[in-house]
């Protein structure tokens, strides 16, 4: 019986080590059931005839290493396929875990210029007549609390540090057209 109890045990301990770790993952309740988000998240200047809220995030499941978070908004369709970035946050505390829509960042985070040339969210906005566009939200689980790019970095500079930094990312696809 004591063998048989050990022998369980060790099963048990073996099958606990093999199972998979809970999965990163990003939501958006601003993101509609058909996918697609709305002239809400659009942007409010050029013609684009938004309201430039920023949508609701919620994550879960980041690395138990994680030290803070960062996000970017990204329209890979835009300019030919030479992409658009509409939002990137930095230095997003370990412990935050939801950003409610249109929210300000919370204390110590902060944003990086965007494509409009703007520190903070800047919506969609694709031409009129233009097939839909994908708007590639990634949420990053970073290895260290804080980033330091140059100041001088564009978006893609600082969104290459943050994916060389990243312990994880979650992602998450929206569509919009005008």
């Amino acid at each position: 019986m004591h063998r048989t109890t050990r022998t369980a045990a060790l099963a048990g301990l073996l099958a606990a080590l093999a199972a998979p770790a809970a999965a990163f993952e990003v939501a958006s309740a601003s993101l509609r059931a058909d996918g697609s988000l709305g002239a809400a998240q659009a942007y409010d200047r050029n013609g684009c005839g938004g309201a430039n809220v920023s949508p609701e995030l919620h994550w879960r499941g980041a690395p138990p290493a994680t030290r803070g978070y960062a996000l970017t908004l990204f329209d890979p369709d835009a300019r030919g396929g030479r992409g658009w970035w509409h939002w990137l946050v930095l230095d997003l505390p370990a412990t935050q875990r939801a950003l409610a829509a249109g929210a300000a960042l919370p204390g110590g985070a902060r944003a990086w210029r965007n494509s409009f040339g703007e520190a903070g969210y800047g919506g969609p906005c694709p031409p009129i007549g233009d097939p839909a566009h994908h708007y590639v939200l990634t949420i990053y689980a970073l290895r260290d609390a804080k980033l330091l790019p140059p100041p001088d970095a564009d978006a893609a500079r600082v969104a290459a540090l943050l994916q060389a930094d990243a312990l994880a990312s979650a992602r998450w696809v929206g569509r919009y057209a005008r």
